[in-house]
């Protein structure tokens, strides 16, 4: 089992650049640390793939990795729920057949091949896992629990080892936490992580340099460096458990943004809105009822939002018998409204919230007491008497008293630590980043930025929302820098 590593040994001025410097330890950052570890993916002897025309081409060359094989020719053709080519492979190799429920074996087997490794860092706020430690750990997972699974060790083998009675196709948030701790450690690649660390700004270095320093580093470091000539320096502090802060920088070949985009609500932008009794995320809910600061006596608790994340919020609070109004500016009917994409088989608790959402608008009588939805409802202020002023789509506004505000309309990634915030980056570079409308611009089939050479966006921040497709970008970047990486003979 490999130590931790302590950050002293990477900022001292004598240290070689590390080659490949990962920001983020959720899915995306720790399936990348797996790939840069040596573990190297081949086809299986005598899988057969679903897909025919997939099966010829693996049929090609099954001696070769696929991280050094041609992703753009193998996923030519593949369809699904992703807009990745490389995502989409990906997937259907590790899971086949798996959106039609099918149950066939991955056709990849796994290799350590220790000359593939390169040496890298994972630098994370809190322990391995990412988002995941923020997710309050009874809810369950919106993806089938198998799509949540990591290369060669998948979720059912954990719950099987665990003993889980696992009594339908999703999972908690806390086991796929747990779980993702666990394989960081089956995979022995705790060494290349880092948590309590916090990155404030990622700046690249070139040969113009003026510190004497950084140039002699560059010249005596860059020579086999696979962006010869340039460097990123990533500094930041480290955190300990006493709460004091140790200053790190560090010089890096290569860094991966694997941030995800949870750590950054967004607002309103309304009158009121900095108010101490309106919050931005699901746990303010959580911790409210724990220290008994609401109770179902209370003013209804207003729940803004009309995504999965404000439904949970509906949920919670409706399992404590806590009044909620639920207003949110779409008509329930809307096609792009979640609830209706969602099989209800699946998800039935969703299912029942948009039920309350199309015909509970009194609080009184109705079949869900204690509720009142608001479609197409916009909010103007709060006040910080506890009191709201909502307009709805005829421009009438009215006053409610509330205990508290929950807004739950989405996030944005928190890229701070970038020059203009990352908005360099992005496919439209005069609006910030958002990983729905405006992702970062990068290459399908390496996920490099097209506008910075050496850096790399996987996940969100380059329009992958599931665990099951945040793979695909690992794999690209991985089979990019491991190209890169090979040294003269």
């Amino acid at each position: 089992m490999g130590s931790v590593p302590e950050m002293s040994v990477f900022s001292t001025s004598e240290s070689v650049p590390i080659p490949v410097v990962i920001i983020g330890n959720g899915p995306s950052g720790i399936c990348m640390s797996y790939l840069l570890s040596g573990y190297t993916p081949y086809v299986k002897e005598g899988a057969v793939h679903p897909n025919i025309l997939l099966q010829g081409k693996l049929e090609e060359c099954p001696q070769v990795p696929i991280t050094e094989q041609d992703l753009e020719y193998l996923s030519e053709g593949i369809a699904g729920r992703s807009n990745s080519p490389v995502a989409l492979l990906f997937d259907t190799l590790l899971r086949p057949d798996t959106d039609f429920l099918g149950d066939v074996d991955s056709v990849l087997s796994w290799k350590l091949e220790h000359h593939r490794v390169i040496r890298h860092l994972v630098l994370g706020r809190d322990p391995p896992g990412g988002a995941w430690n923020a997710i309050e750990g009874s809810m369950f997972t919106l993806s089938h629990r198998e799509w949540m699974g990591l290369p060669d060790f998948p979720f059912k083998d954990w719950t099987r080892m665990k003993r889980r009675n696992v009594r339908n196709d999703r999972s908690t948030a806390g086991d796929i936490l747990n779980y993702y701790q666990y394989y960081v450690k089956k995979k022995n690649l705790e060494a290349n992580f880092l948590s309590g660390t916090v990155v404030t700004s990622v700046e690249g270095i070139d040969e113009g340099a003026q510190n004497p320093f950084e140039k002699d580093i560059l010249h005596r470091e860059t020579e086999h460096s696979a962006h010869k000539g340039k460097l990123f320096r990533v500094s930041g502090f480290l955190k300990d458990g006493c709460g004091s802060k140790q200053t790190f920088s560090l010089y890096a070949e290569n860094v991966v943004l694997a941030t995800g985009t949870y750590d950054n609500p967004s607002w309103l932008g309304v009158q009121g809105e900095d108010l101490p009794f309106v919050f931005h995320q699901i746990s303010a809910l959580e911790e409210a009822i724990k220290m008994h600061h609401i109770q179902p006596r209370s003013d209804p608790v207003l729940i803004i939002g009309a995504g999965l994340t404000a439904a949970d919020a509906v949920l919670l609070a409706h399992h404590y018998n806590l009044p909620v109004i639920h207003a949110f500016r779409r008509r329930v009917s809307d096609p792009a409204l979640i609830f209706n994409q969602l099989p209800q088989v699946m998800y039935p608790e969703y299912h029942k919230v948009h039920q309350m959402m199309k015909e509970q608008s009194v609080f009184e009588g109705g079949p869900y007491a204690g509720y009142i939805s608001l479609p197409e409802h916009h909010i103007v202020s709060f006040h910080c008497d506890k009191k709201c002023t909502f307009r709805d789509k005829q421009g009438q506004r009215k006053v409610l008293s509330i205990s508290m505000v929950l807004i739950l309309i989405g996030s944005n990634p928190n890229l701070c630590f970038l020059p203009t915030n990352g908005t360099y980056l992005a496919m439209d570079t005069a609006q910030p980043v958002n990983s729905k409308s405006n992702p970062m611009d990068i290459d399908p089939f390496t996920y490099e930025c097209i506008q910075e050479k050496g850096l790399y966006a996987l996940g969100p921040l380059a329009g992958d929302y599931f665990v099951r497709f945040v793979q695909g970008g690992a794999l690209a970047a991985a089979r990019s820098l491991l190209k890169s990486n090979k040294r003269p003979p």
